[in-house]
């Protein structure tokens, strides 16, 4: 199976994930967070690195859960660092 290349979006918003995730866990271990949440420290490195942009939606569930986090709290973080100022168009 090919996997068709990561547009340069889904790369961002892959190291957005992991630094939200990153942030959340502060100052707990990798190994400690990832237990919880039934993954690999190594899993989690990746995502939190970005090497691993596309989480499954479980796994991401998973470790919301484990960090006490919701999923609506998740999303929203992660679409208020994705907005973007809007663009006024000028007029002549």
């Amino acid at each position: 199976m090919v996997r068709t290349p990561l547009t340069p979006e889904e790369r961002l918003r892959g190291e957005r994930l992991g630094r939200l995730l990153r942030e959340a866990r502060g100052g707990r271990s990798m190994v400690a967070v990832a237990a919880s949440a039934g993954i690999s420290a190594e899993t989690l490195r990746k995502i939190e690195t970005g090497r691993a942009p596309t989480p499954a939606f479980f796994t991401v569930a998973a470790l919301a859960g484990a960090l006490g986090l919701s999923m609506d709290e998740l999303l929203g973080r992660c679409a208020l660092e994705s907005a973007e100022p809007a663009v006024v168009p000028l007029i002549a």
